[in-house]
């Protein structure tokens, strides 16, 4: 494109050719009929969302094996953790029940002083009422005494000192003579009694 400089002359503009009517219009041929495009196949809602290959995803079989896979991961974690929890208790149980017997264990031994001065009359009027506070204390731990004349002998319970002859009264193995109450804590033996033993009768 040429710029024209100021004061510089216009071209003139040669006028279009003028078209002559009685020249014929060549004919313009119709386009081809374009054919209709075939119908896309019906795709399922997950296609449209995550295009991926529908072969390539999980079948309803394969899901409920994972399923029932995890589920049974679930499952032995929840029983690991029932079964830690029980140790757990039993053995908060247990540390405890140690700690109480360490502190009862050299109180039996004021028990049994306690018990002979009684059997003898000598524990002194103004010492009773101690004596009863600290069985009652021991008792508020669970300290049981166990033991008394006529009880059928029972090895896991008595410690037999001897035999002192044979009862007809009896059918079976008794404690006759108790020289040491026991004591235990629940179903724990701390201390077995101390007993003399009679035997049934021979026939």
């Amino acid at each position: 494109m040429t710029h024209r400089a100021e004061g510089d002359p216009v071209e003139p503009v040669d006028p279009p050719e003028p078209v002559d009517p009685a020249e014929p219009v060549e004919p313009v041929e119709p386009a081809e009929p374009v054919e209709p495009a075939e119908p896309l196949d019906a795709a399922e809602p997950g296609d449209l969302l995550n295009p991926v290959d529908a072969a390539a995803r999980p079948d309803a079989d394969e899901l409920a094996a994972q399923l029932e896979e995890r589920t049974a991961d679930l499952q032995r974690l929840q029983a690991e953790f029932l079964n830690y929890k029980r140790r757990v208790e039993r053995d908060r149980a247990m540390l405890e029940q140690n700690a109480t017997y360490r502190v009862l264990v050299p109180i039996i031994e004021v028990l049994d002083a306690v018990d002979r001065a009684r059997e003898h009359g000598d524990l002194d009027p103004g010492f009773v009422a101690v004596a009863e506070q600290l069985e009652r204390v021991v008792a508020g731990f669970g300290l049981t005494r166990f033991g008394e004349p006529g009880d059928p002998f029972d090895p896991n319970l008595h410690d037999a000192l001897s035999h002192i002859g044979e009862d007809p009264d009896v059918e079976v193995t008794t404690c006759k003579v108790i020289a040491t109450a026991g004591y235990r804590i629940g179903d724990r033996v701390l201390r077995a009694a101390q007993v003399l033993v009679v035997d049934p009768a021979s026939s």
